[in-house]
């Protein structure tokens, strides 16, 4: 996947309620790559998704394969409310200064 269309970020429940609501079979599993430095839940996570039936005909036909899910997945996660809400109190906590600073020295 190029980077003009990847996510950056993307996390597991993002994915999760994406394909949720195209209407697929998804299940979130509970793992971690070993090498991961954070253990936190939310970068937990290893998606399954049914492509197919047990008789092998498709689930829905806009999903044929792995890469059309990822192409979907990347198309829709930024149309999701928790991607286009910005955070409008940032910008006050930046513009503080060190005007409380003192420099503290040795006396002699």
């Amino acid at each position: 996947m190029s980077d003009l269309i990847a996510v950056e970020n993307p996390s597991c429940a993002e994915i999760r309620d994406v394909l949720t609501a195209a209407g697929m079979n998804v299940y979130v599993e509970n793992k971690m790559h070993p090498r991961e430095w954070n253990r936190d839940v939310q970068f937990r996570g290893r998606v399954r998704v049914q492509l197919k039936q047990t008789d092998g005909s498709l689930c829905q036909d806009k999903f044929r394969s792995r890469k059309d899910v990822m192409f979907y997945v990347a198309e829709m996660i930024p149309k999701l409310k928790t991607r286009t809400q910005k955070s409008g109190g940032s910008d006050s906590s930046a513009q503080q200064g060190d005007g409380g600073k003192k420099s503290k020295k040795k006396k002699k």
